[in-house]
């Protein structure tokens, strides 16, 4: 299974297939479009047996948002704590927070209509998520030494979380998207570094 859907808190296999078959149908055909069907025929199992696992697509879906959060989180604070100058910690960092989901929704002709259903069907997920994230940065940022001007550890993640938003939000694909990811990462870095 990829690392988009595998999640180490769902210890139950089948439940890890249907999550891997719901993403590829979610991405094929939209959350709209997307049927209970549709995920059991992916998963090799009869609709029945996926409602012992989930209630509905929108369980399915609100159950793939929070893999997302809690696999981009544990990247977040492995690029972070690894190797390498501050510039490149950033970047990977930066990286992670999108990861591997936004090239698939980015690339998927129904990114937009999955990005939507996000907000419509997991706000909650996506509120905890986002958090949790900016949580991450925090717990890092709080270890460093910041200059005076960029402000306390919480609100220089808040702005990380934002600016990524913001870049989400307004590139018109994958490569602008990791080109504007990186422009940030760099900028981000070397105002952490304070002045020479």
């Amino acid at each position: 299974m990829n690392r988009l859907t595998a999640d180490p808190m769902l210890s139950d296999p089948k439940a890890q297939t249907i999550l891997e078959s719901a993403w590829q149908a979610f991405s094929a055909y939209g959350f709209r479009k997307t049927s209970m069907d549709d995920i059991a025929r992916g998963a090799g199992m009869s609709r029945p047996a996926v409602y012992l696992h989930f209630r509905n697509k929108e369980a399915i879906f609100t159950a793939l948002v929070e893999a997302y959060y809690r696999q981009a989180r544990e990247d977040i604070r492995a690029a972070l704590e690894g190797e390498g100058s501050l510039a490149d910690r950033v970047a990977r960092a930066f990286a992670a927070h999108g990861g591997a989901t936004m090239e698939a929704m980015m690339s998927s002709a129904h990114g937009l209509e999955l990005f939507e259903a996000g907000v419509s069907v997991a706000p909650e997920a996506i509120e905890a998520g986002e958090a949790a994230l900016a949580g991450a940065y925090a717990e890092w940022l709080q270890k460093r030494d910041l200059p005076e001007a960029v402000g306390t550890a919480a609100e220089v993640a808040q702005v990380f979380c934002a600016a990524l938003k913001g870049i989400k939000h307004t590139a018109p694909d994958y490569p602008t998207y990791r080109m504007r990811v990186s422009q940030l990462a760099a900028l981000m870095a070397r105002a952490l570094e304070g002045p020479k």
